[in-house]
């Protein structure tokens, strides 16, 4: 298939719609899949490529490890890959479409930078994404701007599995070892092909990072062997000399993304996601309802989160949405559907079912645990009894938190749900 070919109008059960993007292992359409009903992006491995013998051969392995590698991967902030197949002489990859995104390559210029606290937001989704990533085996290997795409939502997908290495004793690694990748993200190990780790994709990140906050690369380099010599053997230039309002938290988290010595680096994704979560307290953000700081002190009181460490409530913060709402607002309506738990902050709600008042929640009290754990409809109304805040947390949100920190929440969850049921009980042998 090359540049003037017209786009297939069909492959496998796919209908073609038009064509959205084109990269070195292939082209990219918007496409439907009329089984499952729903709109998918079609990628279809470039055709010359495929023909040019033992060369092709590798091209078609390289094509098929994204399917591979990124289909046994399920977190919402990975590119979610749905299926691959082959029609005719066409190998294509069937994935998650994201409508009017774009890549991070626009904002890592000077004159396009995105404002600090949502680069620092991006980047922890990133190292949640790849510290999950790497607790499956798989090390990414080509972290870079044109591989995180940026939903229209500002949300995050890393995509592009096709070098992606699998470490793991169960799995046979087909993928070629030694250099690969792009020379301007890879870590020092990688460009000397040394041993890698999912240090290396921190490394990567902490190369994004610094050119989205800078809008510079932190080695430069105008050839390609100076810019090797320099992630070798230099450090990189201090972010503060491009950006000298940057808060000094963020030099010494990416500094140490970028250390040249795999041990010295963040061990895991998780904390580097971590080290950012907390440094959100050092931003300037745009004015919220309830400022991020408040938020921390109104969940550190709560008996809700005894026992919960400050990461993981900054973790737990950063994953919910929170409400306010005034006397007499309906939070949740009987009979409606939605997998959401919510948790009041501050103030009080009353429940009632059927127009019959039952019971008053206050502060730290939680309500909608069987909808959040089974997704069926409300059996009761919640109104808010007066000004009211709380935190609306549903499992999607959840699963970005940290293992630990998922561990500790739904300990408390379980907890709480058995003491609810045990209530509900005792009512009905009361009754």
């Amino acid at each position: 298939m090359n540049d003037a070919a017209p786009p297939p109008s069909k492959l496998g059960k796919y209908e073609i719609q038009r064509e959205i993007g084109r990269g070195s292992m292939g082209v990219v359409y918007a496409a439907f899949d009329p089984y499952v009903g729903r709109p998918v992006a079609v990628k279809v491995a470039m055709a010359d490529a495929l023909k040019n013998g033992e060369a092709g051969e590798r091209f078609r392995k390289m094509f098929f490890n994204e399917a591979h590698t990124a289909g046994m991967l399920r977190h919402p902030n990975i590119l979610d890959i749905f299926d691959a197949g082959l029609d005719d002489d066409k190998c294509y990859i069937v994935m998650e479409l994201i409508e009017n995104g774009d890549t991070l390559r626009s904002y890592c210029r000077s004159d396009n930078l995105l404002p600090v606290h949502q680069v620092a937001e991006i980047m922890f989704r990133c190292a949640k994404a790849l510290d999950y990533a790497h607790r499956q085996g798989v090390i990414h290997r080509d972290i870079k701007p044109s591989n995180i795409l940026l939903t229209q939502d500002m949300d995050v997908k890393i995509a592009d599995f096709s070098i992606a290495h699998i470490n793991r004793a169960d799995m046979s690694q087909t993928m070629p070892m030694g250099f690969v990748g792009s020379p301007r993200y890879m870590s020092p190990e990688q460009i000397q092909e040394d041993t890698i780790s999912g240090q290396t994709d921190l490394f990567s990140l902490g190369v994004v990072a610094y050119e989205m906050l800078t809008g510079h690369h932190p080695f430069g380099g105008e050839t390609f062997s100076n810019l090797i010599h320099r992630v070798i053997n230099e450090d990189p230039t201090p972010m503060s000399q491009f950006r000298p309002d940057l808060p000094p938290v963020f030099e010494r988290i990416i500094s140490r993304a970028l250390e040249k010595m795999p041990e010295r680096r963040y061990r895991m994704g998780i904390d580097l996601a971590s080290d950012l979560s907390m440094a959100f307290t050092h931003l300037e953000r745009p004015q919220e309802d309830i400022p991020a700081r408040e938020k921390f002190e109104l969940v550190k009181r709560l008996d809700f989160f005894r026992g919960f460490t400050d990461p993981d409530l900054w973790e737990i913060i950063r994953a919910s949405v929170w409400q306010e709402a005034d006397t007499g607002e309906v939070l949740v309506r009987e009979g409606d559907v939605d997998d959401a738990l919510y948790i009041v902050t501050a103030g009080n709600v009353e429940v009632s079912k059927e127009g019959t008042f039952l019971h008053r929640l206050g502060e730290g009290d939680c309500f909608g645990e069987m909808s959040y754990l089974n997704k069926i409809r409300r059996t009761a109304t919640v109104t808010a009894a007066g000004p009211l805040s709380l935190m609306k947390i549903n499992p999607t949100l959840i699963e970005q938190v940290s293992i630990d920190c998922q561990l500790r929440f739904y300990k408390v969850f379980l907890r709480v749900l058995t003491e609810r049921l045990s209530r509900t009980t005792e009512r009905v042998v009361r009754g």
